[in-house]
């Protein structure tokens, strides 16, 4: 990563944005994105690329994990996620409310009206529109990654893991990249050395 780091999301200003996007032209398919961006911290490629198939089992069924391949990622980056109830909520929600969808896994997620696929850039335009329409400065198409990492980064050691977990949930080759993405918090350092003294 280089130059100003994209702002991180707290959890009342996902709110905001998840609020927002409700009143939009399409709001389901608009709250996905943003999921896949805050719940499992894919790159606008990864979201524009996942096709059903990515996000379904062998039968059909949402999974409870997301599949990402290294053609749909940057690089060599492609790994497994497990899903967030969330997201799977919301993938659920959406594929019962566009039924042609079954019978067609290789399809796109996230599509325009016209039924074609939405490119990255279009999905950065469109956080930024969002982002700008919620008065949120700062924050772009890498702030939900952003988010997720650092939240992540934060909750791995309770959950048993350490920043290696982290880094294999956001596909970075290289732990020092995983590293750049956390923000750190100056209460929290305070709690932890009240926590060591």
């Amino acid at each position: 990563m280089s130059g100003k780091q994209a702002k991180i999301l707290s959890k009342a200003q996902q709110k905001i944005v998840l609020n927002f996007l409700n009143t939009t032209r399409y709001p389901l398919r608009n709250k996905i994105i943003f999921l896949l961006s805050f719940k499992a911290g894919l790159r606008s490629k990864e979201i524009s690329e996942l096709t059903w198939s990515s996000v379904c089992d062998p039968q059909g069924n949402i999974s409870n994990h997301i599949v990402i391949t290294d053609t749909q990622s940057k690089g060599k980056s492609g790994r497994t996620i497990p899903m967030s109830d969330t997201v799977n909520e919301a993938l659920h929600e959406f594929r019962y409310n566009n039924p042609d969808i079954n019978g067609h896994l290789e399809k796109r997620i996230i599509r325009s009206e016209r039924g074609e696929s939405l490119t990255s850039a279009s999905l950065v335009n469109l956080f930024s529109s969002w982002y700008r329409k919620v008065n949120f400065d700062g924050c772009s198409s890498h702030s939900g990654r952003r988010t997720f990492i650092t939240q992540a980064s934060r909750k791995v050691g309770m959950a048993g893991g350490s920043l290696r977990t982290v880094q294999m949930l956001a596909g970075h080759s290289n732990l020092n990249t995983t590293q750049l993405y956390i923000d750190y918090d100056a209460h929290c350092m305070s709690k932890l050395i009240k926590m060591i003294d």
